[in-house]
C-alpha cells in the first residue's frame, strides 16, 4: 500500500529525516513511535507533501507521490489528521466535514453516512462553530474530515494527545473499527503505548530521524520499548 525507501529531509543544513525506509501493507494498522523530537511528524508531512523531500521514493498503491501536490495526494486516497487538529473554527461542524467533498472522485455532495455514524455526537452539532466544541469533539471533527474523502489509507498524528481517557477510548474503538471491518489501512504516530497495542497489528520506531526497529506489534519487547520510547 504504501513504500517509502532511501527518503531525506532537511531544514535549512540539518539532516532530519535519514534514509528513511518502511512498508506498510494493505488493510494493516502501523503505529510509527519514537521520542519527541525524532522526525515523526516530519515524515509524516512529507509523505503528504507538505514538506519537501530532498531524495528518496514514496510510493503509494504503486504510484510515486515525490513532487505531487497535497490536492492530488489526497485525491489518490491518504486521509491526513495532522497534530493539533487544524479544524476551522469560526465554520460550523458541517462546513468542516464538507471541506473534503471536492477531493472525492465520486460526485458526492453529502456528508457521508458513515462519519455520522462513528462520531454521532457531530450529527447533534452540524451548525454549532468548530471552535466552540472540546477538545475531544474537535478531535472526532479532524478525524471525521479526513474520512469524507473516502480515504484508501488514514494517516494520523497523535490523536489522543491532551484527551481524557473516555475519548482516547472511543477513537480507538474508531480506529479498531476502520481498519478490521471497513478494511482500511492506518498509520498513526501514537506516543500511548497501551494505546498503540490495541489498535495496531504493526509497528515502527524512529531514532534520531531513522527507522531504527519495526515488525509485529506483539513482538514489541520491554528492551526496545525502554530503549527507544522510554524517557
Amino acid at each position: 500500500m504504501l513504500e517509502v525507501s532511501g527518503l531525506n529531509q532537511f531544514y535549512g543544513e540539518s539532516h532530519i529525516l535519514r534514509d528513511v525506509e518502511f512498508r506498510i501493507a494493505d488493510a494493516s494498522c502501523t503505529c510509527l513511535m519514537g521520542r519527541n523530537g525524532v522526525g515523526k511528524t516530519t515524515l509524516l508531512k512529507s509523505i503528504m507533501g507538505l514538506l519537501r523531500t530532498r531524495s528518496g521514493q514514496i510510493r503509494f498503491a504503486s504510484r510515486e507521490l515525490r513532487g505531487e501536490p497535497v490536492r492530488l495526494r489526497a485525491r489518490s486516497g491518504i486521509g491526513y489528521v495532522p497534530q493539533g487538529r487544524d479544524i476551522f473554527p469560526q465554520m460550523t461542524v458541517e462546513e468542516n466535514l464538507r471541506l473534503g467533498l471536492p477531493v472525492r472522485g465520486d460526485g458526492l455532495r453529502e456528508i457521508p453516512e458513515l462519519v455520522l455514524t462513528l462520531f454521532p455526537v457531530l450529527a447533534t452539532m452540524l451548525r454549532r462553530r468548530g471552535g466552540d466544541l472540546s477538545g475531544g469533539q474537535q478531535q472526532q471533527l479532524a478525524i471525521g474530515r479526513a474520512l469524507v474523502i473516502q480515504p484508501r489509507m488514514l494517516i494520523l498524528d497523535e490523536p489522543t494527545e491532551g484527551l481524557q481517557p473516555n475519548v482516547v477510548s472511543e477513537i480507538g474503538d474508531v480506529l479498531v473499527r476502520l481498519n478490521r471491518e471497513e478494511q482500511m489501512t492506518i498509520l498513526v504516530v501514537e506516543q500511548k503505548l497501551r494505546f498503540a497495542r490495541r489498535v495496531a497489528d504493526e509497528y515502527c520506531i524512529m531514532e534520531k530521524g531513522a527507522i531504527v526497529a519495526s515488525g509485529a506489534m506483539s513482538s514489541l519487547d520491554d528492551e526496545q520499548v525502554k530503549q527507544y520510547l522510554t524517557v
